[in-house]
């Protein structure tokens, strides 16, 4: 190692604070995987007792932390090329990548041993899986070697719910895969999105986003596909019991909302030019997308956990 690699080593473990490291666990991509984790957990048929379920979804919490943190920790020299990742704290050199690499792994144990303490085993399992999937399927794998990347990688945010469900029940019935297969849907269409106003920045970083390979165009065709299957698929909850009425509600204009921006993002020049006008509509429909899914999750909560759930399926 040499003297200048030292002395950047050294600065960085010095520089380091704590908001550093929580700035490396991806508090953002944690907030939504802790909420998808809380209603699968909810909505499961079995009751957990309420310490027990904190203590689940605070592992499940440190789970994604550490995924974060191994992806930023393989991640920090694409992460330094592009102007949307050059100040996460690895690239920055607020923390040195030996840090981030131990802090991932520290955390990657800790969760699972966690989690198999206060839930059940299958439930630790699917968390030290999902992990996996993340830091070395799609990170290491997927995410540098094929443009479908995140369709594939996209089932390591989709296991949430489903963890979530194992740690109350112990198993994983049909309901909890149409969660998992809800989020699946939802991705490609959700990132692909963000890809279209930055696929300069992933072309610089040789990363085969959709846009780059494939281009604007294709990429906008993909993107209504993926919502043209994923909305009606949203409303599969209400069809087996899962969902009542509010989240009826909540799928049927969320996705009406969902589809229109993907129909105004498919009609308009989104990463082909830098019109504003049609990044806007790429920007909208990103944001559009968190707020669907965070309001499907959020109708299915408040049923489950109030007692305002009125199933619908036995009718259909």
């Amino acid at each position: 190692m040499s003297e200048a690699t030292i002395v950047s080593t050294t600065t960085a473990i010095a520089s380091a604070s704590a908001m550093d490291y929580v700035r490396l666990m991806k508090p953002r991509v944690m907030s939504l995987v802790v909420f998808t984790a809380m209603a699968g957990l909810v909505a499961a048929p079995v009751d957990m007792h309420p310490f027990t379920a904190a203590v689940a979804i605070f592992a499940l919490a440190l789970g994604s932390g550490a995924a974060g943190a191994l992806n930023m920790w393989y991640d920090s020299d694409i992460d330094g090329i592009m102007a949307r990742t050059v100040s996460r704290p690895v690239p920055a050199g607020l923390i040195a990548p030996t840090d981030a690499l131990s802090f991932g792994l520290i955390m990657s144990v800790l969760s699972v041993t966690l989690m198999a303490l206060a839930a059940t085993p299958l439930a630790a399992a699917l968390l030290a899986f999902s992990i996996f999937f993340y830091a070395v399927v799609y990170t290491m794998w997927l995410k540098r070697s094929t443009a479908q990347n995140i369709v594939i990688g996209g089932a390591a945010g989709a296991f949430p719910p489903v963890i979530g469900w194992a740690a109350a029940t112990g198993n994983v019935q049909t309901d909890a895969w149409i969660l998992f297969g809800l989020i699946f849907l939802w991705t490609p269409p959700h990132f692909w999105a963000l890809s279209l106003w930055t696929s300069k920045e992933y072309a610089r970083a040789g990363v085969p986003m959709l846009p780059v390979t494939k281009g604007a165009t294709e990429t906008r065709r993909q993107i209504l596909i993926y919502t043209l299957v994923v909305t009606p698929f949203g409303l599969l909850p209400v069809a087996t019991g899962l969902g009542g009425i509010i989240y009826l509600v909540v799928a049927a204009l969320g996705g009406a909302a969902f589809l229109c921006a993907a129909i105004r993002v498919f009609m308009s020049r989104a990463g082909e030019t830098d019109a504003p006008l049609d990044i806007r509509h790429a920007k909208a429909m990103f944001g559009i997308s968190i707020l669907y899914l965070f309001a499907l999750f959020a109708a299915l909560l408040v049923e489950h956990a109030l007692p305002l759930h009125f199933a619908l399926g036995a009718g259909l």
